[in-house]
């Protein structure tokens, strides 16, 4: 595979450098060469924290949140012959992000702050740069962790970790801002600490990762209002344990096969199957990856996944098993400082 015909494109954010990797995969063996290590413009001092990135929905642009001050959110076009990474320019941001996406269109990104508690969007320019100033700020419960908005771009979702709840939100793709559907919101158990979510391929279901008690929920979404009704829980942990938790993300496979959950204090991936009609989940297996492994991704067409080490500057790329969804390690890989956050695109 030559670095200058690259098919698929793997971007790793690393918050210590702050950088992001760029490196080719060979969509038949996993195998990922580094194309370059490309800087952040217009910052003078790393960021301490994550680096959460988003794609555009065609996939030709990639902006990137830094978690410390100066608070901006980068943005890239994606060359589509070499994925390397030409930087438009930088907009500031409201507060620290731990989570950005944009919106089905791409005319808006919408970003959760942990530490301000607040939900905002910005408006993303004809250039494809994310621009000031916000659409709207929304003052959160405690601790927002993420967001997403659903496919057919009408309705939004924001996990409030501290306030144990996931905000049910109206979203107006015309204007760029949200409103609280009925009911606004929608409650955990208390303490869960809900962090991440990810729809399932079909839309049918929406799944959330719980950072303090590392469980993995179930949500029927009725596509109609947008509202979510709970289905299940599941332990990402083995019976009995009792240590410390720090659940962090979870991915669903392509296919709609599989999820999985990464969780910091064992440093383990616990993988789930999903029912295809009730979308419910069965345990599968468990197993051990890079130190706080804070983010991973699932490649595009569901045969690789890809873990990085916020305090292992690694990143270890796995199979996945297409009839079980097992997990075997292929080759561990050296990254930046403090990698945190993985994004697949495919260029061919």
């Amino acid at each position: 595979m030559a670095q200058g015909t690259p098919e698929t494109i793997v971007y790793v954010s690393n918050a210590g450098d702050p950088t992001v990797s760029v490196m080719a995969m060979n969509r038949a063996s996993g195998a990922l060469d580094l194309i370059e290590k490309t800087p952040i413009p217009g910052t003078d001092k790393p960021s301490p924290t994550s680096m959460p990135m988003a794609l555009s929905p065609d996939r030709r642009y990639l902006h990137l949140a830094l978690r410390s001050e100066p608070f901006v959110a980068a943005s890239f076009a994606i060359d589509r012959a070499t994925g390397r990474l030409k930087h438009l320019g930088n907009a500031p941001l409201q507060a620290s992000m731990a989570y950005i996406i944009t919106d089905r269109s791409g005319r808006f990104l919408l970003a959760a702050s942990y530490p301000q508690s607040m939900l905002t969007i910005n408006p993303i320019d004809a250039e494809h740069r994310v621009a000031g100033p916000p659409t709207q700020v929304l003052p959160t419960k405690p601790k927002a962790h993420c967001v997403l908005v659903d496919v057919a771009n009408k309705f939004a979702y924001c996990t409030n970790l501290g306030g144990d709840i996931i905000m049910q939100l109206k979203f107006d793709a015309a204007k760029g801002m949200v409103s609280p559907n009925t009911p606004a919101e929608i409650a955990t158990r208390p303490g869960a600490g809900p962090r991440h979510m990810a729809f399932h391929p079909s839309g049918r279901f929406l799944y959330l990762i719980t950072e303090t008690t590392a469980t993995i929920g179930t949500y029927a979404v009725n596509k109609a209002n947008g509202t979510l009704t709970e289905l299940q829980f599941v332990d990402m942990m083995a019976p009995g344990y009792k240590g410390e938790i720090a659940a962090a993300d979870l991915h669903v496979s392509p296919d709609g096969h599989f999820i999985y959950g990464s969780e910091r204090k064992t440093n383990t991936l616990t993988g789930f199957r999903i029912d295809p009609a009730r979308g419910t989940l069965s345990r599968i297996g468990q197993w051990p990856t890079e130190t706080t492994p804070r983010g991973f991704a699932i490649d595009p067409r569901g045969r690789f996944l890809l873990s990085v080490g916020l305090d292992s500057n690694q990143m270890t790329a796995y199979t996945i098993n297409a009839k079980n969804g097992a997990l075997t390690p292929l080759q561990q890989y050296a990254m930046g400082k403090m990698p945190n956050w993985v994004e697949f695109v495919d260029l061919k």
